[in-house]
């Protein structure tokens, strides 16, 4: 059995064929579509976070409005890049929309991918420290993140406050109570998924990861997991581990598919550079459902996982996306027995 949801990067041009034409588009949209994905019986619903694009960007707003409006599906992000943020202002957020969705968030935050511009978070007030990369910035403003979202106590309170305060030290509020065991990090390297393991982070594993060996992409990404697995056994937490990867499939159910979809597209692991690290490329899977059913059976890292992220074409719509997500559901899921 696998959750399977979906993974929306929220794109949005003023081309005639795209029916997100406005951020405002994107955003209703993608509450709508969250919506329908509930009522197929989905289990997730996902959006990516990019700064600078013409794509979702602060999640906060969208993750509480798809949990007002949700009662079952989980609400997540993949990722937040930790270089732009500002981890005690985004444990308040998180912690309101956490309230709001009845303890149903699961954060992805990450050292982040390249943006559009040049050292971005220098815009948002944040540099690196003497000695520090941009990476390693990321990640202490994930350790303070995760510190404050524990909910203890660790600010000084004014003797003379405005209103009046619980004994000893303050901490961030509102607090949402297992936030902490709901974030998850995206990794693109073994040595990064074993760091998350180490603090209790699941693992969000994308369609990019870090080319540490020749192998094939899903192998690649099977035996970063099992790192990963591996690691988090040895720290010994109480809880046990979840680790999502994302795929792009696409089950050619009908003409609008064919039309979309049928004429093949990134059938094959491609190689590429990602600020001058050596990347693979995972794979997208594009066919009818009986052949689609046998080419995922050897996808080494969807076997691994509990979690598959379905990436969708946001600017197709709300129905066309449903349909897509009906279709792996349906056609696909239980001949794998992810259902």
């Amino acid at each position: 059995m696998k959750k399977i949801g979906f993974l929306s990067f929220g794109h949005w041009s003023d081309e005639p064929a795209s029916q997100a034409r406005s951020a405002q588009d994107t955003l209703l949209q993608s509450i709508e579509l969250a919506v329908a994905a509930e009522e197929l019986g989905a289990d997730g619903a996902y959006f990516r976070v990019h700064h600078y694009a013409r794509q979702l960007a602060s999640p906060f707003p969208l993750l509480a409005a798809v949990g007002a409006r949700t009662s079952r599906i989980e609400i997540g992000t993949a990722v937040i890049d930790m270089r732009y943020e500002n981890p005690l202002y985004m444990a308040e957020d998180a912690g309101a929309a956490d309230l709001i969705a009845q303890g149903r968030l699961q954060l992805g935050i990450s050292r982040g991918s390249p943006e559009q511009v040049i050292e971005g978070w220098r815009y948002f007030g944040y540099s690196p420290a003497e000695g520090e990369s941009d990476a390693d910035m990321a990640r202490r403003h994930a350790e303070v993140f995760l510190n404050v979202i524990e909910g203890h106590g660790f600010a000084r309170p004014n003797p003379r406050p405005m209103f009046p305060n619980p004994p000893g030290l303050l901490r961030i509020e509102p607090h949402s109570p297992g936030l902490r065991q709901r974030i998850w990090w995206g990794a693109a390297s073994n040595d990064t998924a074993r760091w998350a393991a180490r603090l209790g982070m699941h693992l969000q594993s994308s369609t990019l990861k870090t080319d540490e060996n020749g192998k094939p992409f899903h192998v690649q990404q099977a035996e970063q997991i099992r790192a990963y697995r591996g690691a988090w056994a040895a720290a010994g937490h109480g809880r046990e581990p979840r680790v999502s990867v994302s795929r792009s499939i696409f089950p050619l159910m009908d003409d609008r598919d064919r039309m979309y979809f049928g004429h093949g597209g990134k059938e094959a692991d491609q190689i590429g550079f990602t600020e001058k690290t050596r990347s693979i490329f995972g794979r997208g899977y594009t066919a009818e459902p009986d052949r689609l059913v046998e080419e995922l059976r050897e996808d080494e890292a969807i076997a691994e996982a509990d979690t598959l992220l379905l990436t969708v074409p946001n600017q197709l719509g709300v129905d066309y996306n449903a349909h897509v997500i009906e279709a792996v559901l349906k056609h696909v899921a239980p001949a794998l027995g992810w259902r």
